[in-house]
């Protein structure tokens, strides 16, 4: 398949545009991601044939290693133990065994209003060298904000060396659907995610700007050459992958691992329509114009649930789970889930277990956590545990690990 959209898409997706999407519902342009709670049974729908909920798994031990941060969204391992910590509201923040510290100074200013604050917090692969970690952030101000990437150092408490690697382009005056999920893959580049910025949605389905899109730089914000739109006139040489609505789920399979390199990403869908896809450089994703979502009013958002051209998701999810963070199950500690991708959602309230046969097809779906609140983000500890944070502003870092 080219690596190219169709021309002949891109007409359609303009008549289609124009034509069938339902003007959105003004309460979702300011508010947080859905909140209302659903049945965490497996949902009735799914892309693959023959899906069924897997046997159910032992309830795993929880416990709260923190606890009074305003809505955690991610957290990444220090090669010495401790832990970073992002919270939305703008704080950086460091848990050394069970306690945590002040703010860490240094830390760019952020837009943190509606669903706009600070995201993702990674380390560089080589990060015990280099000393260069990466944040995403909602940048500039509710009428004039995008997805930023910038990198630093750690220095005690104190962030330093900082510089901006990326900003998404055009800004956009809607505080809601940015994405900002970042992972390195195996080549030492890396991928952010963009959302839609929800009043822009068929900017999507155009290569001339990032609204719906993931995008591949090197660790110093370059634009790689093999990028699979940089020959293409007028289109962003960033671009990696084009038609997703908000993503905030992004995992790599690692070195060693059946399939490593292969990419996964979630996003979330409208009134349904929440995805799993496999991400691949020059994919189109499909929104708007292949969905199985519903528009908030209840109106069709396209009469297409798949379309020549896009690629289908590996699973969605219909009504709505919200899916937040992504990782993939490894070693030793939870052995009856190597593989699996988690998922962390927030309508749902629920951490999900999303099995995969050989050739990658979803084949099965269980809870693996629920009662817990709104679950933002999900990451593999080094010492095979699992971490999981809360969403609100009491919001806690739980530890998973299998019942005695």
């Amino acid at each position: 398949m080219s690596l190219h959209p169709p021309v002949t898409l891109s007409a359609v997706v303009l008549a289609l545009t124009g034509a069938l999407i339902a003007s959105p519902a003004v309460a979702d342009r300011f508010a947080s991601e859905p909140d209302s709670a659903s049945s965490t049974s497996v949902p009735a729908r799914s892309t693959v044939p023959g899906m069924h909920a897997m046997p159910a798994t032992p309830e795993p031990k929880v416990e709260t290693l923190a606890s009074g941060l305003v809505h955690p969204w991610s957290i990444a391992f220090l090669p010495d133990g401790r832990e970073l910590v992002a919270e939305r509201a703008g704080r950086l923040r460091i848990l050394d065994d069970g306690t945590l510290s002040p703010p860490v100074s240094g830390v760019p200013p952020v837009l943190a209003e509606s669903q706009g604050g600070l995201f993702d917090v990674v380390l560089h692969p080589d990060f015990d060298t280099n000393g260069w970690l990466y944040l995403s952030f909602a940048h500039g101000t509710s009428g004039r904000n995008a997805t930023r990437l910038v990198r630093a150092r750690l220095d005690g408490d104190a962030l330093v060396e900082l510089e901006p690697l990326f900003t998404a382009e055009p800004w956009k005056a809607t505080p809601v659907h940015f994405g900002g999920r970042v992972a390195f893959l195996l080549d030492g580049t890396l991928l952010l995610t963009l959302g839609d910025g929800f009043d822009y949605r068929e900017e999507a389905q155009r290569l001339d700007n990032h609204f719906g899109k993931i995008v591949r730089l090197h660790d110093d914000g370059r634009v790689p050459e093999d990028n699979p739109f940089v020959a293409t006139p007028n289109a962003r040489p960033e671009i990696w992958s084009y038609g997703h609505r908000n993503p905030q789920g992004l995992a790599v399979v690692q070195v060693g691992r059946p399939g490593a390199g292969t990419v996964y990403a979630h996003e979330h869908g409208p009134a349904g329509g929440d995805e799993i896809n496999r991400i691949e450089p020059g994919g189109n994703y499909g929104w708007p114009i292949a969905t199985r979502g519903r528009d908030y009013s209840g109106a069709a958002i396209s009469p297409f649930e798949e379309f020549p051209g896009t690629r289908a998701p590996l699973v969605d999810w219909t009504p709505s789970i919200a899916p937040a963070g992504l990782a993939i199950a490894s070693g030793s500690s939870f052995a009856a889930l190597d593989g699996e991708l988690l998922v962390a959602a927030l309508k749902s309230r629920e951490l999900r277990r999303v099995r995969l046969d050989a050739a990658g097809r979803s084949v099965g779906q269980a809870v693996l956590l629920s009662g817990e609140g709104r679950l933002r983000d999900v990451r593999s500890a080094p010492d095979g545990s699992l971490r999981v944070l809360t969403d609100s502003p009491n919001g806690r870092v739980l530890r998973l690990s299998p019942a005695p």
